[in-house]
């Protein structure tokens, strides 16, 4: 257990190195941020100033190892906007995040693994084309064309819910609805398709033939074996929970890390960038790991594949 929980930190480890260094790279080669942000109007000495004044006037490998010195000692940087530390403009936004993706993440699970499992229980029934005739439209449109369709149908035509903001638990109904949908209908089809495969097997005849009754087949053994599948889904939907609002924040106005995002890319802002980057590389890695244990605690066999490898 111990060989199986390494190997899966250092492959943690790895993989934010590279996510970490590929925007650093990429944020470099985009653009100019002191030209952006001092305007094309600026004289080229204050243009200079601003370059050496920031470090980018560097060369590009200094500056990266600069960065990676920096994050050892807590350091993420300061927003070349106002001055402010990054991870204090980034954990600012992360509640009103939260606010949204938590009961978004509750809708999903609350719809789509019971949906998907009615729906492999009723097989070629009218509940099985019902539920993936929904499925698919959730999982085809995307989420700003539901944002925009929402907001032009409740708060436009109803008037019933606003169009956007954060002053009051209304505003966050609509882009609730907009990303919990989505994910409910992904989560839906491969719950489905997870049932459906273990319902198949020759341990669920089996165990129907044997005069076992079929609620305890499907709670006692249909249900953890098409878990394993279900939970990487899960898991990616939980990793997702801050990188998945950037375009539902900014559709609805939602004062989050997303749109800080889209606001900080926009303005070149490279701390912040990098800063949201970090923090989403850690989530979605952080999730990973999670599921990986999980699946070691449902397959004892994942667990000793470096035991028959070695041996």
């Amino acid at each position: 257990m111990m060989r199986f929980l390494a190997s899966r930190l250092l492959r943690a480890a790895i993989t934010i190195i590279m996510v970490v260094t590929f925007a650093f790279v990429v944020l470099r080669l985009s653009g100019d941020p002191a030209q952006i942000i001092m305007g094309a109007d600026a004289p080229p000495e204050a243009v200079d100033a601003f370059r050496t004044a920031w470090g980018l006037d560097q060369p590009v490998w200094l500056q990266y190892f600069h960065y990676f010195g920096a994050i050892f000692q807590g350091d993420l940087g300061r927003s070349m906007r106002d001055g402010r530390d990054a991870i204090v403009l980034v954990t600012e936004r992360i509640p009103a995040t939260l606010a949204l993706t938590i009961p978004a993440l509750i809708i999903k699970l609350g719809l789509g693994i019971p949906a998907g499992i009615t729906a492999a229980l009723h097989r070629n029934s009218f509940i099985d084309r019902a539920v993936m005739l929904l499925a698919v439209a959730g999982f085809t449109v995307p989420s700003f064309v539901l944002g925009l369709l929402l907001v032009l149908v409740f708060a436009v035509q109803l008037g019933w819910l606003p169009s956007g903001g954060q002053e009051s638990w209304r505003h966050a109904i609509l882009p609730i609805i907009t990303m919990g949908v989505g994910g409910a209908a992904v989560l839906a089809r491969f719950t489905r398709s997870a049932m459906l495969e273990v319902l198949g097997q020759p341990y669920i005849r089996t165990a129907s033939a044997k005069g076992v009754p079929w609620h305890a087949v499907v709670w006692g053994h249909a249900l953890p074996n098409a878990a394993i599948p279900t939970v990487t889904i899960v898991g990616f939907m939980v990793g997702s929970l801050i990188a998945g609002a950037v375009v539902v924040e900014s559709v609805f106005s939602w004062p989050g890390v997303g749109r800080l995002l889209v606001v900080a890319v926009a303005n070149r802002d490279l701390a912040v960038v990098q800063c949201i980057l970090l923090l989403v590389a850690a989530t979605m890695v952080t999730a990973n790991l999670v599921v990986d244990l999980l699946y070691g605690l449902l397959d004892p066999r994942l667990r000793n594949q470096p035991k028959r490898a070695a041996a």
